[in-house]
C-alpha cells in the first residue's frame, strides 16, 4: 500500500514536471514569434521609407541611376526574404546600397539641406535603431529557446513534441562593409 502511494506520487510529480516543461517551451516559442513580429514591423517601416528617400535624392541626382537601381533591387530582395538567415543577408545588402545612396547625397549640398531629405534620413536612422533593439530582443528570446531545447532534461520534452532550435537574426557586416563608401566623380 505504501509503495503504491510512492509510485503514484512519483507519477504525479513527473506529469506535473512534464506539463511545466512543455508549457515553458510553448511560452518561449511564442515569445520568439512575437519578437520576430517586432522586427518585421520595423523592417516594413524601413521598406516604406526607402522609396521616398530614393525619389527625393533622384530629384537632385538624376544621373546616379545605378545607386537608385541598387537600392531598389536590394529593397525588393529584402522584402522577399522568408527566413531569418535570408533576412540577414538581404538586409546587409540593403544597408550597403543605402550607404552608397547617402554617399551620393553627400555630393549635393542643396540636397543635404533639403528638409524632406533630412526628415527621411532622421526617420530612417530612428528605424535602424528600432531594428537593432528588436533584433537584440529577438536574439535574446532565441537564445533562451535554444538553451531550453539543448538543455537536459527539457531537451527530451523538446524532442518528443517537436520543439526545434530557432535561427538568430545576425546583421554581421563583412570587413568591406565596415569601410566608408568611396565616391569618385
Amino acid at each position: 500500500m505504501d509503495i503504491t502511494y510512492i509510485v503514484g506520487g512519483i507519477i504525479v510529480l513527473l506529469a506535473l514536471w512534464l506539463a511545466v516543461a512543455y508549457n515553458g517551451l510553448v511560452r518561449l516559442r511564442y515569445r520568439v514569434k512575437e519578437a520576430w513580429s517586432d522586427i518585421e514591423v520595423q523592417l516594413k517601416r524601413r521598406y516604406d521609407l526607402i522609396p521616398n528617400l530614393v525619389e527625393t535624392v533622384k530629384g537632385y541626382a538624376a544621373h546616379e541611376s545605378s545607386a537608385f537601381e541598387n537600392v531598389t533591387k536590394a529593397r525588393a530582395a529584402a522584402m522577399g526574404a522568408t527566413t531569418a538567415q535570408e533576412h540577414a543577408k538581404t538586409e546587409n545588402m540593403l544597408t550597403g546600397a543605402l550607404k552608397s545612396l547617402f554617399a551620393v547625397a553627400e555630393a549635393y549640398p542643396d540636397l543635404k539641406a533639403n528638409q524632406n531629405f533630412l526628415e527621411l534620413q532622421r526617420e530612417l536612422s530612428d528605424t535602424e535603431n528600432k531594428i537593432q533593439a528588436a533584433r537584440r530582443f529577438y536574439n535574446s528570446n532565441v537564445k533562451d529557446m535554444n538553451t531550453k531545447v539543448d538543455s537536459v532534461p527539457t531537451n527530451i520534452i523538446a524532442g518528443m513534441f517537436g520543439f526545434g532550435k530557432e535561427e538568430f537574426f545576425d546583421l554581421d557586416e563583412t570587413p568591406a562593409e565596415r569601410e566608408p563608401v568611396k565616391v569618385n566623380f
